[in-house]
């Protein structure tokens, strides 16, 4: 799949937003006053930023609030809906918390539920296509919760709990790699099926289907060779979760730890999502013969 720069954005972003705020609406850190406003306003400014960043995906982002009318079949007008309730539920507990008060923990309790229904709402958009067979797995839900919480824990300065998840994460991301590298064979895909002529005996492309570019070949198609891709894992692999956890055991609970850490995991985030985007093979592949391509890169 091309992996589209508003696409990475949206993913990466959001996930940190929303992880941040799981923690904050559950109450293992309660900033208050200025305290507050600053680490709600980060909570809130990475979601939305990562909300508007998805609208720039569309071919016309005046129309983006349509999303909100398709809840009964796209899990893309789901995450709509999940992503602006949990951001008006949380509302009052930001307010309380910038105004030294407090409300009930169920408040906070049900917002964070819905901070995980958010993220679990934008892996499934991922997750239900059959036809891209790396993503068609448990393991695309896996990452997005695994970011999501570990960013989370990351900006919230709990260095223990980050580490931990660092580690979670590090295991999430090899099992996708190493699963997500056999199931397009697993899925039984080939040119026959790509094109309907299972009946006709052995068969090899000719002649590709059109002379020029055209929206799948620019969309659903991105081939990456095996060199970028191996490097690429590196870096994800260790900005993103093992360097970060060697970081927080090693170095005090403070402010430019923080800052440090976070930094270099959201550089492994968005490798790791720029891999979970090119390295995704759709079906249609086979019938522009880009599966063999892919495979001798």
């Amino acid at each position: 799949m091309h992996p589209a720069p508003s696409v990475i954005i949206f993913t990466v972003l959001s996930g940190l937003g929303f992880g941040l705020m799981f923690f904050l609406c559950l109450g293992v850190i309660r900033p208050l006053g200025l305290d507050a406003l600053l680490m709600w306003g980060l909570a809130y400014g990475l979601a939305l930023a990562g909300l508007v960043a998805s609208t720039f995906h569309l071919g016309r982002p005046m129309r983006a609030l349509r999303a909100f009318t398709q809840w009964r079949s796209s899990w893309l007008s789901r995450e709509a809906w999940a992503s602006a309730a949990t951001l008006l539920m949380a509302a009052p507990l930001a307010l309380a918390a910038i105004l030294g008060g407090a409300l009930p923990a169920v408040f906070g309790i049900v917002t964070a539920l819905l901070c995980l229904a958010t993220v679990l709402a934008t892996s499934m958009i991922y997750t239900q296509i059959r036809a891209v067979p790396r993503w068609n797995h448990w393991t695309t839900p896996a990452q997005f919760f695994g970011f999501a919480l570990t960013g989370g824990a990351i900006l919230s300065g709990q260095n223990a709990a980050g580490a931990q998840l660092c580690v979670l994460l590090a295991g999430v991301i090899w099992l996708a790699w190493t699963i997500g590298d056999g199931r397009f064979a697993a899925h039984g895909a080939t040119l026959k099926s790509a094109t309907g002529l299972g009946g006709a005996g052995s068969l090899r492309q000719f002649a590709p289907p059109h002379t020029g570019s055209n929206y799948l070949l620019r969309e659903m198609i991105h081939v990456v060779g095996r060199k970028h891709a191996r490097r690429l894992r590196a870096l994800a692999l260790v900005c993103a979760a093992v360097l970060p956890a060697a970081m927080l055991l090693v170095l005090p609970a403070a402010l430019p730890t923080t800052i440090a850490v976070a930094a270099i995991h959201v550089t492994g985030a968005f490798a790791a999502r720029w891999l979970f985007f090119a390295e995704a093979e759709h079906v249609v592949g086979l019938y522009y013969g880009q599966r063999q391509l892919a495979a001798t890169s």
